[in-house]
């Protein structure tokens, strides 16, 4: 069980910001085309310079390595980024992906990145990172790129893995039915502030 923590994190374009996401609680943060969502997501990734301080319960980002942060505070950004020329080179050693879970089969592991679809990579960019087991989840819009049923198919695996693990999510969407259907409380970022909201 982890719980993160925001407190007067800042940078150029947003904030400052002071937030708690309880484990196991989903928030979904909702706001304008541009008014600094990913950025926030970046920053609590410790991917982007900032001001102020995230935490995960009680051991501040600022003391650990970057590559240890991110591995306990987990981002799907919106562009996954693929090295290797085979998507089961992207996984770690030992780790068997849930690859039915978002409607893939076992053979999928040997495929060809460049075959893949953007929402191919989008899915199985969540398998990848859900294999680190992070305590926290930053999602930045993990269903744009996807039809219904496969959005529908990534709620239930994220909302099965934070209750199995009772992690903090953090979820970027504009989707007021997908807000409806996995928020437990609802965020809206506008000029630089976050503030509470109601799902409409």
């Amino acid at each position: 069980m982890s719980q993160l923590h925001l407190r007067r994190l800042q940078t150029p374009l947003l904030g400052p910001v002071d937030l708690d996401v309880r484990d196991g609680e989903c928030v979904c943060l909702s706001g304008p085309s541009g008014s600094g969502k990913s950025l926030l997501l970046r920053a609590v990734a410790d991917l982007d310079p900032h001001d102020g301080e995230a935490y995960l319960d009680d051991v501040a980002c600022s003391t650990l390595d970057a590559t240890q942060w991110r591995r306990h505070v987990g981002l799907l950004a919106a562009d996954s980024h693929w090295w290797w020329p085979t998507v089961g080179e992207h996984f770690p050693p030992g780790c068997g992906p849930d690859l039915q879970a978002l409607g893939f089969r076992p053979e999928t592991t040997g495929w060809s990145v460049e075959r893949m679809s953007t929402g191919e990579r989008q899915r199985l960019a969540l398998l990848r990172l859900l294999c680190n087991q992070p305590q926290a989840l930053l999602l930045d819009e993990p269903t744009a790129n996807l039809d219904a049923e496969s959005t529908l198919r990534v709620e239930q695996l994220i909302h099965d893995y934070r209750r199995r693990h009772q992690a903090a999510v953090l979820w970027v969407s504009h989707d007021t039915a997908q807000i409806h259907r996995v928020a437990d409380r609802v965020l809206r970022l506008e000029g630089g502030v976050v503030h509470e909201a109601q799902a409409a």
